[in-house]
């Protein structure tokens, strides 16, 4: 079954914010085999990781802890590792599989494990801690593996590894440390966002030293305040200066492989496990990113595959007041808008052309409800690098759209019930009757033209490749744009979604 249970969408006050993630795509704007691995490097500086158990607190010990959201899931062929440490072909590893199950193995210790549980939510953030001890006598006490603060007891493949052998990331002066991939294997790199990174050496800890329920049974992140061992290093990508610094006090800082990132800064993202933000929904086409449409940059870009292709949200909302933006690149045949998910399709046609949905269009125009349109006056069209602003005012029914920082049809998001030059998704006078009855949701819906060779691109605040000089946030200072949100509009975030939504 999926692993949905206690899943964490970042909608619960924590009390323990955290503040950045590292984005990671194998396709997109930052997409070089080498710009999205980190290795560790020691004090000295070589390429490579003491990491004998004479360097180590003890080399037949560790705990790792991480959070991590997909945005790709079901990668035909391809093994997404979450981190990786090898030296020459001897490796411990944990990857996602083609069936979306958790496998982790140890060439060492000769440790293999599969999950019968498989992870296809690229909405939330997941939870896991791999703590091992292989001087436990007792076989299924030597890894103890836990997600959302569960322990896995169940797997489809199970053996714990030889007792008292030295697990593969001690075992030799030189061992390459990978998050996101592992050694120049492009079929292992990992496509979504993590943060949050703990390696202890030297411990099996339990997963409640990084973590707790709340009062509602959702797993939340809480600050570890334990000690590390020698060759620990934590990371949560937090100073954009130097993206790979270790905050445990250790100095084991991680560099960027990539030539054309310093530091990986362009990878910085504030989507993190107590503030999720949203994305584009992979799961919406069939075939992942090899089918309709192709997803990359953290879910933030979206190219039609086949003929005109749909893209949606992976957050719905039924009130309050929502602002994102996109852009048009390549080419300006692109669509923006919102649609009721449980009536539009199920997400498989284009917004505005269809019952249950409205978009914007490059040629002036919002078309809704079936192919019906207004032309906007005056008719104001958009062209490939512009921005279009998306105002949503879900408690008055109206939808505002901006072309770089103006707002067609004299729209004024700000004047509260009247919807002055917005568009009335429930009124035939300005629009049309959506049919939209209370629990209906609107879900950010984006349609891209593969004859034109267009792409969108989506910035809901989180993360974005757009260009942003202005580097506007909503009034609680959350989300990253071009344009400032109009007064009592706010980004799409989980925070915002628990005040607002």
């Amino acid at each position: 079954m999926e692993s949905l249970n206690k899943a964490n969408r970042g909608s619960i006050s924590t009390g323990y914010d955290i503040d950045n993630s590292i984005m990671f795509s194998t396709s997109g704007t930052y997409a070089d085999s080498n710009s999205y691995t980190y290795h560790l490097m020691n004090p000295g500086g070589d390429d490579n990781w003491s990491a004998t158990s004479t360097n180590g607190t003890n080399a037949r010990k560790v705990t790792v802890s991480l959070w991590f959201k997909r945005t790709l899931t079901t990668e035909s062929g391809h093994y997404p590792r979450l981190f990786d440490y090898r030296a020459g072909g001897v490796a411990f590893s944990v990857y996602l599989n083609t069936s979306d199950q958790l496998q982790m193995y140890d060439d060492n210790t000769s440790m293999s494990l599969k999950s019968n549980q498989v992870f296809r939510d690229v909405s939330a953030w997941y939870h896991m801690v791999f703590a091992i001890d292989q001087t436990q006598s007792t076989a299924s006490n030597r890894v103890k593996v836990y997600v959302n603060g569960e322990q896995i007891t169940s797997w489809a493949t199970e053996d714990y590894g030889n007792q008292n052998v030295d697990l593969s990331c001690f075992r030799a002066d030189s061992v390459n440390f990978y998050i996101g991939g592992a050694a120049n294997d492009a079929g292992a790199y990992f496509n979504g966002y993590i943060t949050e990174y703990h390696f202890i050496d030297g411990q099996q800890l339990a997963q409640t030293e990084f973590g707790e329920f709340s009062d509602d049974g959702i797993w939340i992140p809480k600050q570890f305040t334990g000690s590390y061992g020698i060759l620990g290093h934590y990371y949560n990508f937090s100073n954009s200066s130097d993206m790979g610094e270790d905050f445990s006090g250790n100095n084991n800082d991680a560099n960027n492989r990539g030539s054309g990132i310093a530091n990986g800064s362009a990878r910085q993202s504030t989507d993190s496990p107590t503030n999720n933000f949203c994305t584009l929904n992979s799961l919406n086409t069939a075939n992942n990113g090899g089918g309709s449409v192709e997803y990359s940059d953290g879910a933030t870009k979206g190219k039609a595959l086949q003929t005109d292709e749909p893209a949606s949200g992976t957050m719905a909302v039924s009130s309050g007041k929502w602002y994102f933006e996109c852009k048009a690149l390549t080419n300006s045949d692109m669509m923006a808008g919102y649609g009721v998910p449980n009536k539009w399709g199920n997400h498989t046609n284009n917004p505005g052309y269809d019952v249950y949905s409205f978009a914007v269009h490059s040629v002036g125009r919002v078309y809704y409800y079936g192919n019906s349109y207004i032309d906007l006056s005056p008719s104001v069209s958009y062209d490939t690098n512009d921005i279009i602003s998306v105002a949503l005012d879900a408690d008055n029914g109206f939808c505002y759209f901006a072309k770089n920082g103006t707002y067609m049809n004299g729209g004024s998001p700000t004047s509260g019930s009247t919807g002055t030059g917005g568009f009335n998704y429930l009124s035939g006078s300005t629009g049309a009757n959506m049919e939209i009855v209370d629990g209906d949701f609107l879900i950010p819906a984006f349609r891209t033209n593969y004859y034109t060779n267009s792409s969108v691109l989506v910035n809901f605040g989180g993360y974005t490749t757009i260009s942003i000089s202005s580097a506007a946030s909503d009034e609680n200072g959350y989300g990253t744009f071009e344009y400032a949100p109009p007064s009592g509009y706010y980004s799409l975030c989980t925070k915002n979604l628990a005040e607002y939504g």
